[in-house]
Parts: C-alpha cells; structure tokens; sequence
C-alpha cells in the first residue's frame, strides 16, 4: 500500500501538469470545408525542410505556382509577389506570407529553389519557395485553380495566377494581372484580410 501511495505522490503531480496544460493551450478549430489545406500535401523548401502546407494556417498567404527553370512567365509571377509586397506597410509585410510552390518536382531541388530566392533577394522570413512530393503537384493545383501542362522539351504551360489565402487556408481572392504593375483590387483584398 505504501508503494502505490508513493506512485500516486509522483504521478498525480505531473498528470496534473498535463491538464493544466491542456486546458491552457487553446484547441484549432477544425478546417472550414472549403480550405485548400483540406489537401494533404508535403513540401520541402529552399532550406531542405519538409513540411506539411497545413502548417501555413493561421498566418494570410499569396500563393502561386511556378518553376525554377521559367525564364518567361515565372520570374513575373515573382515580381507580381514581390509588388504586393511592396505595397504593404512593414506591419502588414510581417503578417503575410508568400508561398511558391513548383510544379516541377523532379528538378526543383531545394538548391534550386534556394537559388532562386537568392537571385530574387526573396526574404526567407516572410517567403516560401517549395516542390510538393510529386504525387502531390496536380491535387495542389486543382485546389489552387492553376492549370499546367508539361510539353515534350521539358518548360510548362500553366495559369499564371496570384491566390490569396485567409488564415484558415480559403481562397479569397486571385488576380492574373502579373508583373510589377500592381492589381488594386487584389492588394485591397490583401489589406482586408491582414487587418482581421
């Protein structure tokens, strides 16, 4: 008897740590059913780190797809990016998150993508270059509404799009006007959403 009432002396305590700590931290709430994050897919980034796209939620993301060896369409969808990015105030910049995702795993490597946002000057605090795992590539389009298509030398047709997405992963806006000229009503809709 002494020997479980030693057992329950150590064990008590720290189950009572458990719930405090349970009922501190505060549950998510379940995915709406119309975000894109209702998609299971894994990315791997610039840095070499995979990491579920679900873990985005609860920060506001502009979000398009592209790949590294563009040297037409691509590096505008960049520049649309960092547009938007522009136009923000530093307060509103530090809410938003901007993520790349390719659509040519096979040779979008991390080094790649790293490349890349060296070239670009892309700040690795607020933006993501990734490739999905390659059955991934075409659930994460369909979600997103970009079209692509591989042809025979290797380059891609697909959408050229911006999407916003709100902190629970819904598509709220999507401008195909790319390039360094900015799209008012997107960036608006950017706005809205940072301010809630």
């Amino acid at each position: 008897m002494k020997r479980f009432g030693n057992l329950v002396a150590c064990v008590l305590p720290a189950l009572m740590l458990l719930a405090t700590a349970a009922l501190a931290a505060p549950a998510q709430a379940p995915l709406p059913r119309d975000s894109v994050y209702q998609l299971p897919a894994t990315l791997t980034d610039q840095d070499g780190k995979t990491w579920d796209w679900r873990s985005k939620r609860g920060t506001p993301q502009v979000v398009a797809m592209f790949y590294t060896s563009c040297q037409y369409v691509c590096p505008l969808i960049v520049d649309s990016g960092k547009a938007v990015e522009h136009a923000l105030s530093e307060g509103e910049r530090a809410k938003l998150g901007i993520l790349l995702i390719s659509m040519d795993p096979a040779r979008d490597d991390p080094e790649a993508l790293l490349s890349v946002a060296r070239k670009r000057k892309l700040d690795g605090a607020r933006w993501s270059l990734a490739s999905p795992a390659p059955d991934n590539v075409r659930g994460v389009a369909g979600v997103l509404g970009v079209r692509y298509r591989e042809l025979a030398d290797g380059e891609f047709n697909h959408t050229s799009a911006l999407v916003l997405l709100d902190r629970d992963g819904r598509i709220v806006a999507r401008t195909e006007q790319i390039g360094s000229q900015l799209d008012p009503e997107f960036v608006a809709e950017v706005r809205r959403v940072l301010a809630h």
